[in-house]
Formats: structure tokens, sequence, C-alpha cells
């Protein structure tokens, strides 16, 4: 049976944007939608919380996968967020704390052997932290016997100034949660024991009260940025006052924002760049397997970002005037041209979605020669380019200043990917 729209977002989804003009009530609805999903980006982060509290405290299988659920509970009201990213500069200069990717994850904890050792990118590849209470970092040497939030944040994070030594946000949790996936394009995820967080002679991996530790200070973390984001978006913060203190420069915001995670960022570094590499770290969430969930709730926030409305995680929906609202007035056609674009790529996405659910993961889909997940990945990617054409189109309509959306060597230039 055909998939369709309705089926994939919810009858509340739906609803068609109202054909006014009015940029300033564009703005606040923007805002408040903004406030709604690093609301529901906190909430379900503190549920997190409480889940790994209780994990460290009572260590079982059952506590490690309710941990889990909760991770990838937590990802589906944060990826809508991605959408405030280029345009916000307070979004942007922030993210790298809590989204940052791809990383080594050896500056953690222990690897497998065949993750090999330092590279001459980066001297602290497999550090392991947890392993190791004093270091010498940049010529210092650090005490890290007290795992804090303070100590990921300020001295680990982005250590020696690469960018790849992350050491807080989702995927530092997710590699703690998981563990490395060693199944290449095989499947299964990550398959890290719950004994890693166990007590006394039963614990495996080693170290497990500083890798509890390391768990919960990330976790504390998380949710204190959360907090922060959030409170920008309220009557008063910053975030909203950048906003709204110039309607034009607002509406560019959106636009670059839509534009430059559709164009560069999922449909080039994130997806096209897997295709061309064929490599299953080339995945947003490569320890969990989740790529797909991240990928497709990206796209919807692009979607609900342009139509001005937000089902929340409680089933509230936020919703006023649109970007949408904005085109229609001025050129309907260009505005049906770009919501039909939108609804196509959702379906593409959910056709990816699926097919990862039903036990096709996204890694296996990168295989070199694999037809099948090569077809299912770049039917979304030429989706994602082809809404991105539109989104310009609407640029022009509205007539704010020329935008420059993100680019991506995968797109633009894909020999330049293997040089």
């Amino acid at each position: 049976m055909k998939t369709t729209l309705a089926a994939v977002l919810g009858t509340t989804m739906l609803i068609a944007a109202p054909a006014l003009a009015d940029k300033a009530a564009v703005l606040d609805n923007y805002a408040d939608i903004a406030a709604a999903k690093y609301g529901d980006s906190l909430t379900t982060a503190q549920a997190l919380q409480s889940a790994v509290a209780a994990l460290i405290s009572h260590p079982s299988a059952e506590a490690l996968q309710t941990a889990k659920t909760a991770w990838i509970n937590a990802r589906v009201p944060y990826q809508q967020t991605e959408v405030y990213r280029f345009g916000n500069a307070i979004v942007d200069d922030w993210e790298g704390k809590v989204n940052a990717w791809p990383l080594d994850e050896g500056l953690i904890d222990y690897v497998d052997a065949a993750y090999g050792g330092a590279t001459d990118e980066n001297e602290y590849a497999v550090l392991n932290v947890i392993a190791n209470p004093t270091f010498t970092l940049s010529g210092n040497a650090i005490d890290a016997s007290d795992i804090t939030p303070e100590f990921l944040e300020s001295v680990l994070h982005e250590a020696d100034e690469v960018e790849s030594n992350v050491a807080t946000g989702y995927h530092a949790i997710e590699f703690l949660l998981w563990g490395q996936d060693l199944n290449g394009h095989g499947a299964g995820a990550g398959a890290r024991p719950w004994s890693d967080y166990a007590q006394d002679d039963a614990c495996t991996g080693g170290n497990c009260d500083r890798r509890g530790a390391y768990l919960q200070a990330a976790t504390d973390l998380l949710v204190s940025d959360l907090e922060w984001m959030t409170a920008q978006w309220q009557d008063g913060g910053d975030a909203r006052a950048q906003l709204i203190a110039d309607e034009n420069a607002g509406i560019t915001a959106i636009l670059t924002g839509m534009g430059s995670l559709s164009y560069g960022e999922q449909a080039g570094e994130r997806m096209k760049l897997g295709v061309l590499l064929n490599d299953p770290e080339e995945e947003h969430d490569c320890f969990s397997d989740n790529t797909h969930n991240s990928h497709f709730y990206d796209a919807l926030g692009i979607r609900n970002v342009y139509l001005g409305s937000y089902t929340g995680i409680d089933g509230t929906v936020v919703s006023g005037e649109s970007l949408s609202s904005l085109v229609a007035a001025t050129n309907a056609d260009v505005d049906a041209e770009l919501t039909s674009k939108l609804n196509a790529t959702m379906l593409e996405m959910a056709e990816m979605k699926a097919a990862a659910e039903a036990g096709f993961a996204y890694d296996m889909m990168l295989e070199r020669g694999n037809e099948k997940g090569e077809a299912l990945v770049l039917g979304a990617v030429d989706a994602l380019v082809d809404q991105t054409r539109s989104i310009e189109r609407a640029v022009d309509v509205l007539g704010v200043s020329e935008i420059a959306f993100e680019g991506s060597d995968s797109l633009d230039d894909p020999n330049a990917v293997f040089q």
C-alpha cells in the first residue's frame, strides 16, 4: 500500500497555513515554535538524565535499555531544532557542544584494537580519559580524577583544538550507552554490556565508576545546555530579541536555516558523502543505528518551520502565521511548489525510515553495490536538493537580501571528496 503524507505526519501537520502576510507575526510564531522545540528537547533530556541515574545506581540490562530508549526519544524533538542553526548565530555557536559529530570515541573510553591509535591529525584519538585519571594535554598535566560537567566542557571537549575530540553532547552519551558499532555494513548496532556500569567484581571494561561518572556528567551538561537554549527563545531571551530586532533580517534567518540544513548539511555532508565513500561511519547516529530517525526529523523540522506548525511530544500544537503565509501572499504558485516539495521529501524520508525499522539499517544501505540502499538514500538526497531550489525561489519572491546557503563538496564537486 502506498504511503500517504497523512500516515507519515498525522492530520495535525496537514493544516494549511493562513494566507496572511505579517512579518512580525511570522517571526513571533517562529520563535514560539523554537521555544516549544527546545522545551521538548529539555524535557526528554531530563527523562534521559533520570534513566542514566537509575542505570548508574542500579545497573542492569533493563536499566541500560531504558536509558537507550530515553536517548532515542530525546532525539525526536532535538533534531527538529536543527533548522534554527545556520540563520541564528546564537544557535550555531552553541550547537557544537550538544550535537557535534563525528567523534573520535577513543578519547572517551576503550575501543576495539582495530580502531588504531593516535594520528597526526589527533594525538588524543585513544586517550581514554575514563581509564586515565591523569594525563598530559598540550604540554600541560591534567588532573581528571573528578569527571564533572565543567571538566568535560572546559578541558576535554575539542581537546588540543581538534574538532573530532567531541567529549560532550548527544553523541558522547550515545557512545557511552551503546559502545562502538563493530558490525561494519552488517546488521546490528553497538553492543556495550550493561556490566560496563556494574559495581565491584561484576564490572567489565574496567573503571565502571569513572564510566558512570562520565555518563552522568555528560547528561547533566546536556540538560543544562538545553535549559540555557530554551531560555533564549522565551520572551525577553536573547535569541528571540535578535530575531525580531529587524524583520527582514529575521525572515532571512529563517530561509538561511532552511536552505543550509536542506542542502549542504543534510543532503550533502550527512547523506551524499556516505554514499560516495560507502563508509558505515558516515552516519549521524553511528553507535545506535538511529540515523534514519535523525534524518527524518531534521527534514520534518524544515517543513514545520516553513508551515509554521509544530506538534509537541505531548500532542500540543504550536502554530500561527508562517513563512508559507508570506510567500503565498506574493506568489501562491511558489508557495504551492515549495510545500509540495517539502511533502515529497517527507515521503522519501518515511520510505527510508520504514526500511530501517524493518531491519535494513542505514549503515547497511551505504554498502558499495547495494542498489536498494543507494536508491533509498539518494531518493531522499535528491528530494532535499529539489526542495532547496524551491526555497531559493521563495527567497526571490520575498525579495530579502541575497542568501548563500551552506554547500558541500559531495554535491558541488564530488571528485574533491576523494582528493
